[in-house]
């Protein structure tokens, strides 16, 4: 059974710093891509960054290019969503998601696990 577990979301100022993590079990995505996506009340689910595990090439929407940064640690099955100068704009619930295959990254619809969401508040 494959699990994805995201903990590190919580309430911060604006101009601070967070970081997510995603510990994925019951399988390795190194041949398809771990991402993140956010939701914020009454909007729909946004692609945030992704990376392809198996040669660490990483995508980023534009609203987090030079902010968020997203790292993996394969022995460990984990993937981290590093966030700086963060934003009231960035409140939302974050997911990490998974898929087996090399696909679209910034698609939601193209991913095949989804963990349970993580809340992050930015106050400012």
């Amino acid at each position: 059974q494959v699990q994805l577990v995201e903990s590190g979301g919580g309430l911060v100022q604006a101009g601070g710093s967070l970081r997510l993590s995603c510990a994925a079990s019951g399988r390795t995505f190194s041949s398809g891509a771990m991402g993140w996506f956010r939701q914020a009340p009454g909007k729909e689910r946004e692609f945030v960054v992704a990376i392809r595990p198996s040669r660490g090439t990483t995508y980023y929407a534009d609203s987090v290019k030079g902010r968020f940064t997203i790292s993996r640690d394969n022995a460990k099955n984990t993937v981290y969503l590093h966030m700086n100068s963060l934003e009231p704009e960035d409140t939302a619930v974050y997911y990490c998601a998974a898929a087996e295959t090399i696909v679209p990254v910034t698609a939601p619809t193209e991913y095949d696990y989804w963990g349970q969401g993580t809340q992050v508040t930015v106050s400012s």
